[in-house]
């Protein structure tokens, strides 16, 4: 039984990280306060990794005709060099940029984030944060679309998503933020932070593969993290297609306020 229970843990972390993952409330921020709440210690970012990994092929499949009609549109450009392919080569490299940010910060500071910034109430404190930035946005509408893109426009959505990594601080919400307040539409600003996602997943992933065979628990934890990536790849897809219809819509106040009222209580309680 007990056994039953430990695995059914694995399995609900990883559906409400799959869940939150895509939207904007912070995945690691939430898998941090679970913790608290069902008692189980996950111990470094192994688990997350593998998570995430799972949110990352969802966004893979779902944004499957994008990624293919960019890598071919910006191959076919490097080998002819005709115009009507370079706005695909262009988006590549403002992704590419934007992603540059992320990848020195958690080099230069990865380690004294999880270490320093991982605490409940720290959580609750950048939930706010998240809930206030969502709330300055939420009436926005703006008109750039995929060609109006910028290298300031990268830079920035970038930085943004750098500080994301950050507990609590939810990394679509700060994207997305950054993205809107520079005057992208919705569907631009949405598809250039899940785009922007798999370089940065793909890295922490491939940083993290010997740290997961190394660890002397990965045998018996196997099953587990296997519930737990199946839990997450079909709760981040569904969330994910969701989600896409939340932004249509332009209903994020709703997302603030619940970082609002999580963060206080994260805050209040523990």
């Amino acid at each position: 039984m007990e056994a039953l229970i430990f695995l059914l843990k694995y399995l609900f972390l990883g559906i409400f990280q799959g869940i939150t993952e895509p939207i904007p409330v912070s995945s690691s921020g939430h898998l941090i306060l679970l913790q608290e709440i069902i008692g189980v210690e996950l111990g470094g970012l192994t688990f997350e990794v593998i998570v995430n990994f799972a949110s990352l092929i969802a966004v893979l499949m779902i944004y499957r005709d994008s990624v293919s009609k960019l890598f071919l549109g910006a191959t076919h450009y490097l080998i002819s060099r005709q115009k009507k392919d370079q706005e695909n080569f262009r988006f590549i490299v403002y992704l590419i940029i934007g992603t540059v940010p992320a990848v020195i910060i958690g080099l230069l500071l990865g380690d004294q984030i999880a270490e320093h910034l991982t605490g409940v109430k720290v959580i609750g404190a950048t939930l706010l944060v998240t809930g206030i930035a969502l709330w300055f946005i939420r009436n926005l509408r703006g008109r750039k679309n995929d060609s109006d893109l910028s290298i300031k426009d990268a830079v920035i959505v970038g930085l943004a998503q750098a500080v994301a990594l950050i507990p609590g601080i939810s990394r679509s919400g700060a994207t997305i933020v950054a993205a809107m307040a520079l005057g992208m539409k919705q569907e631009t600003a949405l598809k250039f932070s899940f785009l922007l996602y798999i370089p940065v997943s793909v890295g922490g992933i491939v940083l993290a593969i010997s740290d997961l065979l190394k660890m002397p628990s990965f045998t018996e934890l196997l099953v587990p993290y296997l519930i737990a990536f199946i839990g997450s790849l079909v709760a981040s897809y569904y969330s994910l297609r969701w989600f896409m219809g939340i932004m249509a819509r332009g209903n994020l106040v709703y997302f603030s306020i619940y970082c609002f009222v999580v963060g206080t209580l994260a805050i209040l309680v523990f």
